[in-house]
């Protein structure tokens, strides 16, 4: 699955860097329509974590992930059919929903895997895939060199080849044991009990909108450094796409290392208290990057990407083992797809809430810190009622599928 996760994200970095350039010099749409589809495909991509973690509580997991890379692939291939706007965006929402399906997938795949050894499993993957990312992007880079619309198509060609690989790839997986899927012996006539269902578990479901608060991080990176430097600050423009670099090269570095920390449930609810911080230091150093000259604007905004960086892999080391572990058992795909709405909506809000903060200037990032930051606290305690609740009741009994 490690070679599976290298081989999504160089395809994902061939594509992501230019999708939008593709669609302005190749398929000549205007910059609105642009915005428009990009906004559609990513609404349309919020159903796909939940879908995807139901299918694969009811179907085999490996073959639901095989069908959804055949179906990125299928999106990617037809969007070198047409300009026809209508149909962009068509092939844009499907391939999205499938890229959310296939992302909580994978996280399930490793979470029946790897069973106690979830996180490290999860930071090794991590790692790899941004290893893959990066080579992507580096190949789009050259490629974009050429500036020739077979450029384009070519790198389009290469992530839904990718796709492809990805399925086949996947045919050389052997199905986890799932507790999902129960089965009763034939002496047994009583009726199955029904699964437990996340839309009723209402301290899950708080526990996912809390994390959707913590993922806002990823719309820095994407969206907040780039304007806050380009508007407000006296730091050159390359420092952008610089911090991003430093981004990656933290996370390659760092998420395995880290990841021991947040091993345990309780190893990871204690990992909130520091994660708080480190968001409130965070926007405190992007406020104050207005408040200097050249170097000292430049330093504050490498410390608020540092920072940053940090947030980001100690939130994906605690959201790996809470969310499984505040997760039914006997419903594991429904409810780790539910989970994976709180990226989907990041999506949405990130950028809004990081261009809120820039035009409010300091004092928004100073909220934003500040708002993650009594997150982290909410979570923490929402996170020891449920495990406390847990811890005074009997766990249920279930047969697992051979």
């Amino acid at each position: 699955m490690l070679t599976i996760a290298f081989t999504d994200r160089v395809g994902s970095g061939l594509w992501a860097s230019v999708s939008v350039l593709y669609f302005t010099y190749v398929s000549g749409l205007s910059v609105s329509q642009v915005g428009t589809l990009v906004a559609a495909a990513g609404a349309a991509g919020i159903a796909g974590a939940p879908l995807g973690g139901r299918l694969a509580d009811r179907l085999p997991l490996t073959r639901v992930l095989i069908a959804v890379q055949l179906l990125r692939a299928l999106a990617s291939f037809a969007l070198l059919t047409t300009d026809h706007y209508a149909l962009l965006v068509v092939y844009c929402s499907v391939g999205s929903l499938g890229d959310r399906a296939a992302n909580v997938l994978t996280k399930l795949y490793a979470t029946r895997i790897a069973g106690p050894d979830r996180v490290r499993y999860q930071a090794v993957q991590r790692t790899v895939a941004n290893a893959g990312w990066a080579l992507g992007g580096l190949t789009a880079a050259a490629a974009l060199a050429l500036g020739s619309t077979a450029a384009y198509r070519w790198l389009l060609a290469g992530d839904a080849l990718s796709f492809v690989a990805c399925a086949l790839l996947t045919l050389r997986c052997h199905e986890p044991r799932s507790g999902s899927r129960t089965v009763t012996t034939s002496q047994d006539h009583r009726p199955t009990a029904r699964p437990s269902s996340p839309w009723r578990d209402r301290t899950y479901l708080a526990y996912v909108a809390t994390d959707t608060v913590l993922f806002l991080d990823d719309a820095v990176f994407k969206v907040g450094l780039p304007l806050w430097i380009a508007h407000t600050t006296t730091a050159p423009q390359g420092l952008a796409p610089l911090l991003m670099v430093l981004n990656n090269v933290m996370v390659v570095a760092l998420q395995v290392p880290l990841a021991r920390f947040g091993a345990t449930t309780a190893a990871a609810r204690a990992l909130l208290v520091p994660l708080s911080a480190t968001f409130a230091l965070a926007g405190t150093a992007m406020a104050v990057s207005v408040a200097g000259g050249t170097v000292t604007t430049t330093l504050s905004l490498t410390a608020a990407a540092v920072l940053f960086t940090l947030a980001e892999i100690l939130h994906s080391t605690i959201a790996w083992e809470l969310s499984v572990a505040l997760a039914s058992d006997t419903a594991q795909g429904a409810y780790l797809g539910v989970h994976g709405l709180a990226q989907s909506a990041q999506r949405s809000i990130g950028p809004l809430a990081v261009t809120t903060a820039i035009a409010t200037g300091p004092l928004g990032w100073l909220t934003f810190g500040g708002i993650i930051a009594v997150t982290c606290a909410i979570q923490h305690r929402l996170v020891h009622e449920r495990l406390t609740r847990r811890s005074l009741s009997v766990a249920p009994i279930t047969v697992s599928e051979h």
